[in-house]
């Protein structure tokens, strides 16, 4: 096992956008689905997706904050494994104009085409409280 940083972590995992949120439906089932980061790699802890309010996901976080992230990055050099990364957190839905406005990114305009005045627009904030990382033969945790 290494004892990386969480500095040391979020350098290995610059450039990975994509992740898998987890989520619990009402019924307890485990729900996940992909989520980009837009390019918000400056891992701190925090990760930042938008959504629709009528989003089912939005829903399952209102009902129960604790949510899952799961990454994966490309594969390693010489064939040896990717990183992995799984977060365990908890999520805040904002609907701050000022909030979204500091997580925007033009590309987003794809999904939402009146930006952060799109109708339904909401803000999902992961904030991690165990981090837990796989890269070949490495691994750790980081509690926040």
């Amino acid at each position: 096992m290494t004892t990386l940083t969480l500095p040391e972590l979020a350098k290995k995992m610059a450039g990975i956008d994509f992740a898998m949120l987890q989520t619990h439906t009402a019924s307890g089932e485990i729900a996940g689905r992909p989520m980009s980061n837009n390019g918000d790699v400056d891992y701190d802890g925090d990760s930042y997706f938008f959504a629709f309010d009528s989003a089912d996901m939005v829903g399952e976080i209102e009902r129960d904050p604790k949510v899952a992230l799961s990454f994966t990055g490309s594969k390693g050099l010489l064939g040896k494994p990717p990183l992995f990364v799984a977060v365990e957190g908890h999520a805040t839905l904002s609907r701050d104009r000022a909030t979204l406005q500091a997580h925007w990114v033009p590309d987003l305009e794809r999904w939402f085409e009146q930006g952060v005045d799109t109708p339904g627009i909401v803000l999902i904030q992961v904030k991690a409280t165990r981090i837990h990382y796989w890269s070949g033969e490495d691994d750790g945790e980081i509690r926040l």
